[in-house]
């Protein structure tokens, strides 16, 4: 299954839950919601009192994405807050193995996140113990930047050590996604797609529906 998830990132905030209801009711299956500490990365974003507050506004899966120093301080608030999948970098993590079990024993998917700059492998002794990966196609931090080529390449090292492995795994792509470059990174195996701007820009609900058509197409290639 092919799923988009809307960064709401890209939103407009005076307006948040009408905007996450516009995906919703176009047909995308996850709300993306990065959360940012101005330490982990230099922008600060939201945090647990805003995810609250739109939970009610959707029954859609929140997909929440802690771009934090030592998120698992933080996992019982975000998880009471309505996250679905929370998902954590590699990097930003004194240890990996007691967050991951952290998120699993609070109920709620678990997620792993690598950055540009960071090697797949750095991932593969986590594996086994994810839903989902995130891969970074731009420096995290802020929003609206371009698709860094080569991503996609990433991309297939992790979907083959998955496969490998015979794991069942979401594979996400975040980072400068649009209609243009979304079928490449599909190709090498991704099944989530997050994209903020290429979403909120404009029509949103025709956004959504050109997405979600990309996912048709490649549905009937295999």
């Amino acid at each position: 299954m092919y799923y988009l998830a809307p960064s709401i990132l890209a939103a407009d905030f005076g307006n948040l839950a009408s905007d996450i209801q516009a995906v919703d009711q176009a047909g995308a299956e996850y709300i993306h919601l990065d959360v940012m500490d101005g330490v982990f990365v230099p922008s600060i974003s939201f945090g647990m009192p805003v995810i609250a507050s739109v939970r009610s506004c959707t029954q859609r899966i929140f997909d929440v994405h802690l771009m934090i120093t030592e998120p698992i301080r933080y996992i019982d608030e975000f998880v009471k807050a309505g996250a679905d999948i929370i998902t954590v970098h590699v990097e930003a993590c004194e240890d990996v193995k007691a967050t991951l079990q952290k998120i699993k024993d609070s109920g709620v998917k678990a997620g792993i996140a690598l950055s540009p700059k960071t090697k797949p492998e750095a991932i593969f002794p986590y594996l086994n113990m994810v839903d989902l990966v995130l891969v970074m196609s731009v420096e995290p931090g802020f929003g609206g930047q371009k698709y860094i080529e080569g991503s996609e390449d990433k991309v297939a090292a992790i979907k083959a050590e998955i496969d490998r492995c015979d794991l069942q795994i979401d594979l996400s792509v975040d980072g400068g996604i649009n209609k243009d470059n979304a079928a490449k990174v599909l190709d090498q195996g991704a099944n989530v797609l997050v994209a903020g701007s290429s979403v909120y820009r404009g029509d949103i609900a025709g956004n959504v529906r050109d997405f979600l058509e990309i996912f048709e197409r490649k549905n009937h290639q295999t």
